[in-house]
């Protein structure tokens, strides 16, 4: 047979299907609870690896990591399962305490429910700690830990800033902007230019988040968030903390964005914006790195880069938002542990980790690992190197609160206090019907 990953890849998920239905006609059987169903050795005396991850196109990539792994740990079958939708399917298990042995989630606000619900490996203490950029597991412990415990470990980051292109920089003689002034300097030449400086992409609702949390980031920082979940239902215009009190100027500097975009721009999608940009139509956009690799898809010669929206009047004071872009947990009270931790371990070997960032255009999280040298992501390795890093400020939002729409509207209409109200109001809700601002 030849080594072909899409046929290895299938023959796993054979046996994976095999092993289950058998696991399960037996257990009904026996009239035996089911619990904890992870994959156990087989005749062949292997452990089996039940490996739960959520990212669709890094299947390739892990298939490839799964085979040099085994043939390094011959005594570990590991089985990849990727389902379209990751977040129910991965909920789905848990509520049945059949917790995968090893698991990678996107690092947002409904990875911190997961783990404050106590149903992962606590990490603590573990050497892989010690080399991963501590930046990096900052933002998973703000987006939630349990009490005291570390559930999961940052694999690879993206990065949240304005994409540039530099050869238009370049003839225009324009430096990156590193205050508030100098980027609106800029966006005003591009225009007597007669180039537009950003495309906006408002049909799609949520592209209104990127330039909100990065901007946002900046009056969150501190304990914002922990200050508005101990006020909870009273949220306000008259409490301690609120949107309406410290977002005001975040906002109207998003608003002042979008001034600067192309006309129409509220019905033009996320793909229109990376094929406008690919082609040399506009300057800049607001998106992160998850945008270069469909933009280099149209155009792989485009001359691209990132900088942190400088939302400030020191330039010192620049914060690049990052997420971690992919998590990796274990299962709490695995059978299988010593043998999960042997291939977590090696999922952050430098040379294992870099290929894999380089693949999906993101940053690694190990300290010592080399970045590609893709300018994209070189342009952004020195706010990792001096941890001038935060994290998304809507990992913090309650899922429920519809934030996207939100900000849509406002950027509709410009009606900021509106906006902000509105936020103020449905954290107070969210508050007013949970035991914690969560939900």
């Amino acid at each position: 047979m030849t080594d072909d990953p899409t046929r290895r890849h299938l023959h796993r998920r054979r046996r994976a299907r095999r092993r289950t239905a058998a696991a399960v006609a037996a257990l009904a059987i026996g009239g035996l609870l089911l619990s904890g169903c992870s994959a156990s050795g087989g005749g062949d005396g292997k452990v089996t690896l039940d490996f739960f991850q959520f990212k669709g196109e890094a299947l390739e990539d892990f298939d490839r990591i799964i085979a040099d792994f085994e043939a390094e740990n011959p005594d570990i079958d590991v089985v990849q399962n990727q389902v379209a939708d990751a977040d129910t399917a991965i909920r789905t298990r848990l509520v049945k305490d059949d917790v995968p042995d090893v698991i990678t989630l996107n690092g947002n606000g409904g990875l911190g429910q997961l783990m404050r619900a106590g149903v992962f490996h606590d990490f603590t203490g573990d050497p892989l700690l010690e080399t991963i950029n501590p930046a990096v597991q900052q933002i998973l412990s703000d987006i939630g830990f349990a009490d005291g415990q570390v559930n999961a470990l940052g694999y690879v980051n993206n990065a949240n800033g304005v994409i540039y292109n530099t050869k238009i920089f370049e003839e225009q003689g324009l430096e990156v902007p590193e205050t508030w002034d100098e980027f609106v300097d800029v966006c005003d030449k591009l225009q007597a230019a007669g180039i537009t400086p950003f495309y906006g992409t408002l049909a799609d609702s949520w592209t209104g988040l990127p330039s909100f949390n990065a901007l946002g980031a900046y009056p969150a920082q501190g304990d914002f968030f922990d200050r508005m979940r101990e006020e909870g239902e009273n949220v306000g215009p008259d409490s301690e903390v609120s949107f309406e009190k410290d977002f005001p100027e975040a906002l109207d500097q998003q608003y002042q964005f979008f001034s600067y975009a192309q006309d129409g721009y509220r019905g033009k999608t996320y793909d229109d914006g990376n094929a406008a940009f690919a082609n040399g139509e506009v300057a800049m956009l607001m998106q992160g790195i998850w945008a270069i690799n469909p933009i280099k898809g149209i155009n792989p010669d485009i001359d691209a880069a990132i900088f942190p929206y400088p939302a400030t009047d020191d330039p010192d004071d620049r914060l690049l938002v990052s997420g971690v872009d992919v998590a990796v947990l274990i299962g709490k009270d695995t059978p299988h542990l010593a043998e999960a931790k042997r291939f977590v371990e090696y999922l952050f070997r430098p040379d294992v980790i870099e290929e894999f960032a380089a693949s999906q255009t993101m940053i690694p999280s190990v300290v010592d690992a080399k970045i590609s040298d893709d300018p994209a992501l070189q342009s952004v390795k020195p706010y990792f190197d001096e941890k001038k890093i935060t994290g998304f400020i809507d990992h913090q939002i309650p899922p429920s609160i519809p934030l996207a729409a939100i900000i849509q509207q406002f950027l509709f209409d410009g009606d900021a206090d509106a906006a902000l109200k509105t936020l103020d109001n449905e954290w107070a809700k969210v508050a007013a019907r949970t035991i914690t601002s969560g939900d």
